[in-house]
């Protein structure tokens, strides 16, 4: 616009100029035709034009050096602003129930308004008062120590290069990861001189209101988990040209990535002991809070660091010691963090909507008999096993397929279950029995269900020692009727958490 302001102004002068000489070459005509009257008018109207003219030069002057003032003057006038009480979070749907959000009491006016997350400080856009010069100022602020303007690609993911600064604050260093929500980034935190992780939201409306959903949670859980020893800790957030930026500390690899990189060997039982402890005391903290995380999944729980050593593996392989493969990846520390917050919900009684990553999804979830703080032990069960065994238990992607798995490995469903299943899920039932193997899709499918293993024979497998205490346990976590599953702190007070054993990890 300011730009557009000056082509006027000039294309003006140039007119009155034109104008100017037009009527000095008439005021010379006059002058020797002797007419005083014709000689005057002239005289008067070429001396008006000239102060006209010398007016506009001497504004365009002074614009310039008004232009040209020092940026600092810049800074100093955005801080000048008064504080206002306004709204932090992005414009989103009407919350309902449980998720409705508390209004922020104070803001900073500036390039951002400041939310606080414990001792730090998180950062969302802010909505300065109607000022014509406001706008101006902060553009320019916001531009000092940014990356040039990308667009995101065509799903909405934030679009950088390795070396750029996300704010004034952190400098990108790599990407750790990428899912359906957007992407995880490793930065540097130059303010705290640390590494940090940060999940970069795609820009797109539903996802961003699920990260508003899971920054409330988190910071819930952080206000109550005083040790950080549970859930992964939030540092801060902040929305960053229409990408919500959750700050994390910085952990190590997912179970699944180690059990990928490990060519999906089983973890020792010790091992599998103690980050069964560690999960069943984060989902007893969250129930407490009346909480349901809802997708526990190897994916959502990280190794708080990548160490690792490596120990033979006399059962993973029949090939030469000599051989790689003779030997196996073992976490150095057992130490977990729960992460992904986005479908954590509170507990309420008409919940029956679907949730849960397939694998992990409890029967009542697939019945449509509603769900609860069952579902969570359900998913903790079938981690465990995959843990023991180093693959996922159910391995379907069809839900008739899916319950035909659960009875070959745990027994028939009970019928009170069957009967009440919901109108989309019926058509699995057939004379108060699972339609099995009648309803397969294909021969394919038969055969996936039959070459399961009956759960205490696939924990033999795979398990040397406290076989039994393990079988019971997950018999109490994978229990069929919701009533009469487990809850997290029963099953922490079960002797295979419980027993003194000899712990290395």
């Amino acid at each position: 616009m300011e730009t557009l302001k000056q082509y006027v102004i000039k294309l003006f002068v140039r007119v009155m100029l034109y104008f100017f000489m037009s009527e000095c070459y008439v005021f010379r005509a006059n002058a020797m035709s002797l007419e005083p009257k014709v000689f005057f008018a002239d005289l008067l109207c070429s001396c008006s034009i000239f102060i006209f003219y010398k007016f506009l030069i001497e504004e365009q002057q002074n614009r310039n050096s008004v232009k040209n003032l020092h940026p600092i003057m810049e800074m100093e006038r955005v801080t000048e602003f008064p504080m206002s009480n306004v709204d932090l979070r992005p414009r989103k749907r009407q919350r309902v129930g449980w998720d409705a959000v508390h209004p922020a009491t104070k803001a900073q006016l500036g390039l951002f308004c400041g939310q606080e997350v414990g001792n730090v400080t998180s950062f969302a856009p802010s909505r300065a008062p109607p000022d014509h010069n406001s706008s101006s100022l902060v553009k320019r602020v916001a531009r000092n120590g940014s990356p040039p303007w990308r667009e995101d690609d065509k799903d909405g993911h934030y679009m950088f290069a390795l070396g750029d600064n996300l704010t004034s604050r952190y400098k990108i260093h790599g990407k750790m990861g990428e899912g359906t929500f957007g992407q995880v980034l490793e930065c540097w935190d130059k303010e705290n001189n640390e590494m940090v992780a940060i999940k970069i939201v795609r820009g797109i409306k539903k996802y961003r209101e699920a990260a508003m959903i899971e920054i409330d949670v988190l910071q819930q859980l952080r206000k109550h988990d005083k040790g950080g020893s549970r859930c992964v800790q939030i540092r801060n957030w902040f929305d960053y040209r229409n990408h919500i930026c959750i700050v994390f500390e910085k952990l190590g690899p997912s179970l699944y990535d180690f059990l990928r990189k490990n060519n999906y060997r089983s973890f020792p039982i010790d091992l599998v002991r103690e980050i069964g402890r560690q999960l069943l005391e984060c989902i007893a903290f969250m129930h407490d809070l009346r909480l349901i995380h809802t997708d526990l999944k190897p994916e959502n729980i990280l190794l708080a660091s990548p160490e690792y050593i490596r120990v033979p593996d006399y059962k993973g392989s029949s090939r030469s010691p000599k051989d790689s493969s003779y030997s196996k990846r073992v976490p150095k520390c057992s130490a977990i963090k729960v992460i992904d917050f986005g479908s954590t919900t509170y507990d309420r009684q008409d919940q029956s909507y679907i949730v849960s990553t397939r694998h992990y999804r409890a029967p009542e979830v697939i019945l449509g008999l509603g769900w609860s703080y069952p579902c969570d032990i359900w998913s903790v069960g079938c981690i465990l096993v995959e843990l023991c065994s180093g693959e996922a238990l159910f391995q379907t992607h069809e839900n008739l397929e899916h319950l035909a798995m659960m009875e070959r490995v745990l027994g028939f469903l009970p019928q009170h279950m069957l009967r009440k299943a919901d109108r989309h899920a019926e058509k699995y039932v057939r004379k108060g029995r699972l339609d099995w193997p009648q309803g397969a899709t294909s021969r394919e499918s038969l055969k996936a269900v039959v070459k399961l293993p009956r759960l205490q024979n696939l924990i033999m497998q795979h398990v040397d020692h406290s076989a039994g205490e393990l079988i019971q346990v997950l018999q109490g976590l994978m229990r069929y009727d919701p009533s009469e599953r487990l809850t997290a702190r029963e099953a922490l007070r079960h002797p295979f958490f419980t027993r003194d054993h000899f712990r290395r990890y």
